[in-house]
C-alpha cells in the first residue's frame, strides 16, 4: 500500500492538482424520526461552515438505481487535516445527537471542472 503523502506527492509532480479535501458519509444510526428531530440544527451547522468556506459539498444520495432516496448523506469538508475535518463531523448536530453515524476519509482531487455563470445585470449565479 502506498503512503497518503508520497502519493499525493507524486501526483503534484506529474501536474495534479493534488487538492486534499475530506468525505464523510453520514447513514441513518436511529429510526427517521430521530434524524428529522436533528435536521434543523444540522441544516444551520452546515450553513455556518458554508459561511465560514469549511463545508465544500453536502447533500443527499439515491439508491444504486438512482430512483430512490437511500438515506445516504455526503459531506465534503475543507480542512487542515484529517483529525480537523473529524472535529467538524463529529460537531455536527446530527452526528453528535446519535441519529446519524460517519465515516471520515481523505480525497484527493486531482482532475475535473466547475462551470460558473455569473449574470451581472441580474445578479444571477448558476454552478453546473
Amino acid at each position: 500500500m502506498v503512503a497518503w503523502a508520497d502519493y499525493k506527492a507524486e501526483a503534484k509532480s506529474r501536474g495534479a492538482l493534488a487538492l486534499e479535501l475530506y468525505v464523510a458519509m453520514s447513514t441513518p444510526a436511529k429510526e427517521p424520526q430521530d434524524v428529522k428531530a436533528a435536521l434543523p440544527d444540522h441544516l444551520a451547522y452546515q450553513a455556518k461552515l458554508e459561511q465560514a468556506g469549511t463545508l465544500a459539498f453536502a447533500g443527499p444520495m439515491s439508491d444504486e438505481t438512482g430512483d430512490h432516496m437511500q438515506g445516504v448523506g455526503l459531506v465534503v469538508y475543507r480542512a487542515e487535516s484529517l483529525e480537523a475535518a473529524r472535529a467538524l463531523a463529529e460537531a455536527d448536530p446530527m452526528h453528535q445527537s446519535g441519529a446519524r453515524a460517519f465515516t471520515l476519509r481523505r480525497w484527493m482531487i486531482n482532475e475535473g471542472s466547475l462551470n460558473l455563470s455569473v449574470g451581472l445585470s441580474t445578479n444571477a449565479v448558476t454552478l453546473t
